[in-house]
């Protein structure tokens, strides 16, 4: 995994360059390229993972008449097979990365490559002849690629910060920016930045900028078929792309390991790897996540049934793995806000995001790889908004049912209730289902993409943010689209089969599992209950009450106290997001505003 930047049409020089790429070293530890033409500059920060001496960037190729050049953040998982298909077509390889197989694979097929990558990936290509550039992100979103029109050229980035270091760019926060931080966050309108200007390149989409414009096309998206099979061969088939998809994202020239939480998901990735790592003599390496003295603290609750500590012990000894703890305190979390804060350019998930952010620190002390068991709920039906009849017949986003209560804070006049409602229609509206499905499998189609779209891309910003913060290369290989396109057609009775979430995946993996975790009920990803974080939180709160802080600007501080005082049975965002975590997000507002300098429009 990499960073990648790139200026279209601009002014740069040395001074720029190394501001811009000094953004990018988190996310590239181990070298940095530089690719300069009087059109274009093209920037790159790599960390390496696979031909650790043959894959450095920008990497240029002379081909049919043209010359190309790649800026390339990702990992591709059939890169044998395409290899070979190239080489029939004439292609030579100077070494065996993905990064030159995605080059070739351009040059020979152009955007028409893009159905045949299977990886994680966001990058940009430009044609040095043809002056024109290519930008494109896989189809489920796990890489992220911001870009914008700047004085009749183009700046694009893996991160908003580095978009941000170009001398005359301004972080610019408008109307439609601040009703997505108050009305939808943390999560955002799927091709916005917040930021004013600044957009992201859809998941699915690719796009070509020549002659001051840019136009974007989806070349991907979750397609309704009929679904011919029966149960016992849909569990077969399920069973087959999960043990696939999961061997394949194991390929590394360094060392790898496991998110552990002992829930289905993360057993599933750990045993699987873990097997095939006794295969070659060795003991798979797994990590978790606690706080201190959670185990005294823990309060049971309809979204987090049990802790994760006994399950997790279950693990490591079925399948004998190196197991790493990280145990964090009320203080570290606080330490962490601004931080996770800058890692994340924008507002995010609380405390879910400084332990998430402490979590990968100590991870890469032990490897470069990891895999994680995000977006199984989305694909599978996990969520309990999917399981609830009264919830998924709502009309809003199911993970934030308080717009009202948002709508509150806003000192502006817009229509709060209509900006939501329109972001939901249109994604519902979005959504592609066969004529004549039944009511109930109509709407999990709507529940799907409205989960792919939204809430999923909120947890992958946040898994890609905090891990290559500190160059961890996080995997997530239950985003197989593969596994996605399969999955969207399976009728819902099959999926929640016994009446069990994600009952499906259950029985295509049974026998791999201890039982006790085969059947363990969902609990997401942990949080401390411990009452000290409250308080750190709290007084950190009350300070910034008695400031005339910028956050003030957005928010009604009065109607904010209301809300505090008396908390929705809902929480803020998600599973999680509790009071706590809402001061907690509020004050990360406030230090994004003071960081980045934000000019409120």
């Amino acid at each position: 995994m990499c960073a990648i930047a790139g200026i279209i049409g601009l002014k740069t020089d040395e001074s720029i360059r190394k501001s811009m790429l000094d953004t990018m070293c988190r996310r590239g530890p181990d070298a940095q390229g530089t690719y300069v033409h009087e059109e274009a500059t093209l920037l790159h920060a790599r960390l390496a993972i696979i031909d650790l001496e043959g894959g450095k960037q920008p990497m240029e190729l002379d081909w049919a008449g043209e010359h190309y050049v790649l800026s390339y953040n990702g990992e591709l998982y059939n890169t044998g097979t395409l290899r070979k298909e190239l080489a029939a077509c004439g292609h030579d390889f100077k070494g065996y990365s993905d990064t030159e197989v995605v080059l070739h694979a351009y040059a020979e097929y152009g955007a028409a490559c893009l159905d045949k990558l299977n990886g994680i990936f966001a990058f940009a290509v430009w044609e040095e002849k043809r002056g024109r550039l290519f930008l494109a992100r896989d189809r489920i979103g796990v890489k992220p690629l911001f870009y914008k029109e700047h004085e009749k050229g183009l700046l694009f980035a893996s991160e908003i910060k580095t978009i941000l270091k170009y001398p005359t760019v301004k972080a610019k926060l408008d109307e439609t920016g601040i009703a997505q931080l108050i009305l939808l966050g943390p999560g955002r309108l799927p091709g916005s930045g917040v930021f004013q200007g600044i957009r992201e390149l859809e998941p699915g989409y690719y796009g070509y900028y020549q002659d001051g414009k840019m136009e974007t096309t989806q070349y991907w998206l979750l397609r309704d078929r009929e679904h011919r099979e029966n149960f016992a061969n849909t569990v077969e088939h399920v069973r087959h792309l999960v043990f696939d998809s999961i061997e394949r994202q194991m390929v590394s020239d360094v060392p790898i390991g496991t998110f552990l939480s002992g829930g289905l998901d993360s057993s599933i990735i750990t045993a699987i790897c873990a097997n095939q790592e006794e295969k070659n003599g060795k003991h798979l390496k797994t990590f978790s996540v606690d706080y201190l003295d959670n185990d005294k603290y823990f309060q049971a609750s309809k979204f987090q049934p049990n802790s994760d500590s006994r399950f997790i012990g279950i693990m490591e000894n079925a399948f004998d793995t190196e197991h790493h703890w990280t145990v964090l305190t009320p203080e570290a979390l606080c330490e962490a806000l601004e931080e996770a804060t800058i890692a994340r350019d924008l507002p995010g998930m609380a405390d879910v995001d400084f332990s998430l952010l402490a979590f990968c620190g100590d991870i890469r002390r032990e490897v470069r790889v990891a895999l994680s068991g995000e977006c199984a709920d989305e694909i599978f039906g996990g969520y309990p908004w999917y399981r609830d009849p009264e919830v998924r017949q709502r009309e809003g986003f199911p993970w934030a049912q308080n717009t009202p209560q948002r709508a509150s804070l806003l000192r502006s006049s817009m229509n709060a209730e209509e900006f939501v409602r329109d972001a939901y229609d249109q994604t519902c509206r979005e959504s592609d289902i066969l004529p004549g499905t039944s009511p109930l499998d109509r709407r999990m189609k709507e529940m799907v993409n409205l989960n792919f779209r939204w809430f999923m891309q909120t947890l992958l910003d946040r898994k890609d943010r905090m891990s290559m913060y500190h160059g961890l290369e996080v995997r997530v290989p239950f985003c197989d689209y593969r596994i996605a396109e399969y999955l969207y057609s399976v009728p819902w009775e099959f999926k929640d089969y016994h009446g069990q979430e994600k009952g499906l995946l259950r029985q295509a993996v049974r026998g791999l599992l201890p039982e006790e975790v085969l059947y363990r009920k969902k609990s997401p990803y942990p949080k401390t209950f411990d009452p000290r974080y409250t308080q750190l939180i709290a007084k950190r709160f009350q300070e910034l009450q008695k400031q005339n802080a910028p956050v003030w600007e957005l928010v009604r501080k009065e109607k904010l106290t209301e809300i505090l005082e008396s908390p929705s049975p809902w929480p803020w965002y998600g599973q999680l997001m509790r009071n706590p975590q809402i001061m907690a997000y509020f004050l990360q507002m406030n230090f994004w505003l003071r960081h980045y300098q934000v000019d409120i429009l």
